[in-house]
């Protein structure tokens, strides 16, 4: 089966199973740095090659009844070899590795991400209770602040990875 070569070595990754349509699309954007790219273009191309790897029965789709978030996981049926016939022959090991490295990278950021929202709406949350009750300001303000200072921490590590990947995808070019 062919399959776009960077959607193909993203979803390998052995620690990329029960992802959305979304983690792949950001994965490809970070892994072809291309700014002429558009991200609706992706969108539709990532999405189109999961389902037809679902047809083929590689992959399972996985639709959250709470939230209608549409997940994939990988299925027995799934087959690396035939997937990556392609792509192997035109990936030498050592780029090969260069991506698996990116590709963790992209993972780590995809994570801090995802950490770095989920606290900005606990700051949120703690402002929202201090307006409402602010009879518990001794209460509310040192977990506020703690917080904080884990966006601080979270958006350091998320510049970091960012600017070794641009860094890497300098070089490669």
């Amino acid at each position: 089966m062919k399959i776009d070569s960077f959607i193909a070595r993203i979803i390998k990754a052995p620690n990329v199973d029960h992802f959305s349509s979304t983690d792949v699309r950001l994965a490809y954007l970070a892994l072809k740095n291309d700014p002429s790219l558009d991200p609706d273009v992706v969108r539709r191309k990532v999405y189109t090659e999961l389902v037809r790897l679902e047809k083929k029965g590689w992959l399972k789709k996985l639709i959250s009844s709470k939230k209608g978030i549409t997940r994939f996981s990988k299925t027995s049926l799934f087959d690396e070899k035939n997937l990556f016939d392609k792509t192997a022959s035109d990936t030498s090991p050592v780029k090969q590795s260069q991506v698996d490295k990116q590709q963790s990278l992209v993972a780590k950021l995809n994570h801090y991400k995802a950490d770095l929202l989920l606290n900005i709406g606990e700051t949120e949350a703690y402002k929202e209770l201090y307006s409402e009750l602010p009879e518990l300001v001794d209460e509310i303000q040192p977990q506020f602040n703690e917080a904080r200072d884990n966006n601080t921490r979270i958006l350091g590590k998320i510049k970091a990875i960012e600017g070794l990947l641009k860094h890497n995808n300098s070089v490669e070019k």
